[in-house]
């Protein structure tokens, strides 16, 4: 499995996120430049839960060479 984290507020999506990984999926997070708001990836990462942090426009290879 493959959680990606992207632009948006709050800590939902993290908290979300943190549990997918601790069970085996592999995470993604919207990089700080790209976001229009930084707050949920932002937690994500400060949670540890958050393998790969990258631009927006990468987030499609990061999937597909996860997938390969």
């Amino acid at each position: 499995a493959v959680a990606v984290i992207m632009t948006g507020m709050g800590d939902d999506g993290a908290k979300g996120m943190a549990e997918l990984k601790q069970v085996g999926a592999a995470t993604i997070g919207q990089d700080e430049a790209t976001c229009v708001v930084f707050g949920m990836p932002k937690e994500a990462i400060e949670l540890g839960a958050v393998d790969r942090v990258v631009p927006l426009g990468r987030i499609a290879q990061e999937i597909l060479q996860l997938a390969a």
